[in-house]
């Protein structure tokens, strides 16, 4: 049953035109092999992205955010055993000694980590955090391609195209660079599907529950994204039904889409009521971000321009218009702009029924662009005191926790549907051989260059034996603290990466006085990277990046002392191998700089120990 007739209102045939579809058995047949072909594309090309992986999933990393997939990794890890050992998902106190971490204002993807703990416990979370990445990226496609052909178009050719492009659009593989949350894309075709379901007469109970279960889990999983979600639904359903031909019908279904959206609310609500406690009133909250909205904001020029990981970038066409390479969040190239601007006139002409459609994603993809400006004018990297609309929006609550750069995502799919529509059309019309040539050709230069290519990936440095071997136990007590050289930070991420293992090998738990995640202590009360650093953690980063050991003072050994009380650590470790995610770290000079803070170290397994007495720790 299609979402609404005037979704995918076309052209109306006439008794005279020829038929423009096989029936019956051969269209069933001939719709099976389209989506077997789905299935194998879109499979195929998450299989390519992540090819990097594959190889060696524990020893190896995502070049230019190894940080970030070390700490998805620790997700999966730590929600495989809060869920066997009865612990707080959205909080926990093995990170961040003596304060702990909430969970629920970082990107605990809860559900990912339930769902798959058995594969965590069976394989490890680098392989799972593998899984689950490239499933992502085949299920947004095929998630989407469901969407368009079974609800929004007639031609699974044409649903194939859209859903492909949305699936692995620049944005999309760009944030294959680590991040399970915002590759999870196949949870917004199933919320648009599940909005337009609201306003069924007589199902408004049963659709507002089934809603209302989908927000919570997208929650869990990508908040910023459900975020996003929202307001481009909200922005596009409100122009659609403004539309002269569409009032009467959206007046109409108004008072069964309201009941509705109750009924989501307070199911979601009630899903959600302890992880929204803890993260608007929860201990260890903050607001904003300690990112500057200027800096992560969609440079005007990065539409046009193309991403790294694409046939285009690898012939030299890339740019560095973005703040780093997992936020290439438009980069959809020239020639698909203006593909875009052509399908966006053609329909706009040719099919009079679709047009409050196509005038609500146009108006759609316009404002969610502007807003990825972020607060100011950025052209070519350089930021033109000149204020735009978010300037207002980003100092509302929930908008200042987002990144603008990120709402240029919505665009893709306005994109993708366009194109979809055009196929239809085009399929329907049976237009001259010359018009199909062009726009063949049209489609193939606009689409071509942006055919993803694998990720960058490098060697990662092994879990040492001292953790493997399950040795650390006979130096930590149980729920003890040990820390690595240099304490774990996003640069710095072995630390939560020894912790994963241990969970997810059943060893038991130590905790770090450190780690990566987003908690208080930024400037004007905004959220920071990690805690606010202490002198010893301090010092000793700055050794690791530099090389350079400063002169250790009787002060430096007394305030080492200090610091370790706080954290109450039991035994530091300093790996042969260390992993930087930023730089190389400097292993010698860390063991001489820790040697002349804490005294000689002894030698276990392949790790340098210091043990602390317990009238430190």
């Amino acid at each position: 049953m299609p979402i609404s007739s005037s979704l995918v209102a076309g052209p109306t045939p006439t008794e005279s035109d020829p038929p423009r579809r096989p029936a019956g058995p051969l269209r069933d047949r001939l719709g099976r092999r389209a989506d077997l072909l789905a299935v194998v594309t879109a499979v195929a090309l998450a299989v390519w992205v992540t090819s990097g992986l594959w190889a060696d999933p524990g020893g190896r990393a995502i070049t230019v955010n190894s940080s970030d997939q070390a700490l998805f990794e620790w997700l999966l890890a730590y929600g495989a055993h809060a869920l066997t050992h009865g612990s707080d998902p959205f909080f926990t106190t093995l990170l961040n000694v003596p304060d702990g971490v909430n969970l629920a204002v970082n990107t605990s993807i809860t559900v990912y980590a339930v769902v798959f703990a058995p594969l965590t416990y069976l394989i490890g979370p680098p392989t799972t955090f593998l899984v689950i990445l490239t499933l992502n990226l085949a299920a947004t496609a095929l998630a989407w391609y469901w969407l368009l052909s079974r609800h929004l178009v007639r031609h699974r050719a044409a649903a194939l195209v859209g859903g492909l492009f949305i699936g692995f659009a620049p944005g999309m593989v760009s944030h294959a660079n680590a991040h399970l949350n915002w590759t999870a894309g196949w949870l917004v075709p199933l919320l648009l599907w599940r909005v337009l379901r609201l306003r069924e007469p007589g199902r408004w109970t049963r659709n507002g529950v089934i809603l209302g279960v989908l927000v919570a889990v997208t929650f869990s999983i990508a908040a910023e994204a459900l975020f996003f979600t929202a307001l481009a639904c909200a922005l596009w359903l409100g122009t659609w039904s403004l539309d002269r031909s569409h009032r009467s019908e959206a007046r109409a279904a108004l008072p069964t889409f309201v009941r509705a959206l109750a009924v989501t609310g307070a199911v979601a609500f009630a899903l959600l009521s302890y992880p929204l406690w803890l993260h608007f009133l929860g201990p260890q909250r903050y607001h904003g971000t300690g990112f500057d909205p200027r800096i992560h904001a969609e440079d005007i020029l990065a539409f046009g321009a193309f991403p790294q990981r694409s046939l285009a970038g690898v012939a030299g066409l890339d740019s560095s218009l973005a703040p780093n390479p997992t936020e290439e969040n438009s980069f959809f190239g020239l020639p698909l702009l203006i593909l875009a601007a052509l399908c966006l006139v053609l329909l706009w002409r040719a099919e009079p029924a679709r047009r409050a459609t196509v005038r609500a994603l146009a108006v759609t993809a316009v404002v969610f662009a502007v807003l990825s400006w972020g607060p100011r004018i950025k052209i070519d990297g350089h930021i033109v005191d000149f204020p735009l609309p978010y300037a207002l929006l980003g100092k509302l609550p929930v908008f200042d926790a987002a990144l603008p750069s990120r709402l240029a995502l919505v665009v893709a799919p306005v994109i993708g549907l366009l194109l979809a529509y055009t196929l239809e059309h085009l399929a329907e019309l049976r237009p001259s051989r010359r018009t199909r040539i062009g726009w063949t050709v049209g489609f193939a230069v606009a689409l071509l260059p942006l055919v993803p290519v694998s990720l960058l990936t490098v060697e990662r440095e092994p879990v040492p034996d001292f953790i493997t071997s399950g040795t650390w136990r006979e130096y930590v007590s149980p729920g003890g603290v040990l820390t690595p050289l240099p304490l774990t930070l996003d640069v710095t991420p072995d630390g939560q990466r020894w912790q994963a293992y241990a969970l997810a090998h059943r060893q038991g738990e130590f905790a770090l006085p450190s780690g990566f995640f987003l908690g208080p202590g930024g400037p004007d009360g905004r959220g920071r990277i990690g805690p606010v650093p202490r002198a010893t953690d301090a010092l000793l980063a700055a050794v690791a990046e530099t090389g350079q050991v400063p002169v250790i003072t009787d002060a430096d050994r007394a305030t080492a002392r200090a610091d370790l009380r706080h954290w109450r650590v039991e035994v530091v470790v300093l790996a042969d191998r260390v992993h930087g995610a930023k730089f190389p770290v400097h292993v010698d000079a860390l063991r001489q700089a820790a040697t002349e803070l804490l005294g000689p170290p002894q030698r276990v397994d392949d790790v340098w120990l210091w043990r602390i007495p317990p009238t430190v720790s």
